[in-house]
């Protein structure tokens, strides 16, 4: 299966920004890690702080036939061009999200994305791809 982890704003910043949150660990060393634990599967990583790099992104994952684990940091609570992408594309999409956002700030606890993907996974750091490679994987197999 090919898989693209797609990250939107900030979160190159992870390793850095806010540990206590988003733990000390970089997608530089986590992105190899999976390819390693997955090698049966093609991952590609993206990541933008620009919304319409995300779109064109989610766009050509979708001409692909590339299943998608998208964390779009703070555009997952404000985008509905995101939205309309993750809807329009046609392949799987798992919505990401490191922290429990359920637990955050009243205006994280909304998700303008989560109607348009199959599942969400929220609250387990660099697991939660992990754990979203597993449901797509698991969710190709009973198709």
């Amino acid at each position: 299966m090919k898989i693209a982890i797609v990250n939107g704003p900030n979160l190159n910043l992870t390793g850095k920004r806010e540990p206590e949150i988003y733990g000390s660990q970089t997608f530089e060393s986590y992105v190899p890690w999976l390819r390693e634990q997955f090698p049966m599967h093609e991952i590609v990583y993206f990541q933008s702080n620009v919304e319409g790099e995300l779109i064109d992104f989610l766009q050509a994952c979708g001409n692909e036939d590339r299943s998608v684990l998208l964390n779009a940091g703070g555009y997952t609570h404000t985008s509905v061009a995101l939205h309309d992408a993750v809807a329009a594309i046609r392949v799987p999409v798992v919505e990401i999200h490191m922290s429990q956002v359920a637990a955050r700030e009243e205006y994280r606890h909304t998700s303008l994305l989560g109607s348009a993907c199959i599942g969400t996974i929220a609250g387990f750091g660099m697991d939660s791809y992990r754990l979203g490679i597993l449901a797509l994987a698991k969710r190709e197999l009973e198709a």
